[in-house]
């Protein structure tokens, strides 16, 4: 009868306890499937920044000349925003600001959302272009400002010049220079935005609650790989007889917009 030593027979089996034990669980996001099978590529983001750190407090002071008004004590509260309610940092977070001054108040928000798709066969930047696309569908832009296949279409409108679809309350309106640069109705509808991020589109709405005065809401979103980002700036003039001024407003959020990519660049 063969005969295995103890310290033989204790070594046999943590050798084989050890051929069984695999790598540490794979992050939460990871796709699942089969590791032999060809695995769409996970999104260049696997965190978010911290979105009420973003904007630095020179830009904040431009969006929101109120805040400036304030007690010392005040500002440095109002400089820091809001955080959004969410439960998981990782996939979605979001910051507020809100400023007071005697001519009008205005409001900024910052929304963050890291996509990840758990379809083995679909890429996380290629499910959250499809997102992307739902938010730009459901901005209603003008006829003409997009094509079937989500890009930029210069050819005329069939829409009527200056009435967007989605601003029942009348087309973009302000005083249409900025900079020195002059800017017609059409130039500030509602469309598709070049050169930011992957993909990126303005929405323009211009509404009146109650007797009022109109407030503007100026949308930039944008994609850049795996994570969508959405700017609102708003203003609400004190006179019910002030139109905010639109070519402002579009400016800021923009710009802003372009700041905010170049933060996810670095």
């Amino acid at each position: 009868m063969a005969y295995v030593p103890g310290v033989a027979l204790l070594a046999a089996l943590v050798v084989g306890c050890s051929a069984d034990t695999g790598t540490e669980g794979s992050a939460a996001d990871d796709k699942p499937g089969d590791p032999m099978t060809s695995v769409a590529p996970a999104g260049k983001y696997r965190t978010l920044p911290e979105p009420c750190r973003s904007i630095g407090q020179s830009t904040l002071k431009d969006l929101l000349p109120g805040i400036a008004e304030l007690p010392e004590d005040q500002q440095e509260k109002a400089y820091a925003g809001t955080a959004s309610v969410t439960y998981d940092t990782d996939r979605r977070v979001g910051c507020t600001w809100k400023s007071e001054a005697p001519d009008s108040s205005r409001s900024l928000s910052l929304d963050f959302e890291r996509v990840v798709s758990y379809d083995t066969s679909v890429s996380d930047d290629d499910r959250a272009d499809e997102l992307y696309a739902k938010k730009r569908d459901a901005a209603h832009l003008p006829a003409g400002s997009v094509t079937p296949d989500g890009t930029k279409d210069d050819s005329p409108s069939d829409s009527p010049s200056g009435s967007p679809s989605n601003t029942p309350s009348g087309p973009a309106q302000g005083s249409g220079k900025s900079n020195g640069t002059t800017g017609t109705a059409d130039d500030l509808q509602p469309r598709v935005l070049d050169g930011l991020g992957d993909a990126a589109f303005l929405d323009d709405l211009l509404t009146r609650t109650g007797s009022t005065a109109q407030h503007r809401t100026v949308s930039v979103v944008f994609r850049t790989s795996n994570v969508l980002v959405t700017v609102r700036y708003t203003e609400q003039p004190a006179l019910a007889t002030t139109i905010p001024d639109s070519k402002e407003l579009q400016d800021k959020a923009q710009s802003l917009a372009r700041k905010l990519v170049d933060r996810f660049s670095e």
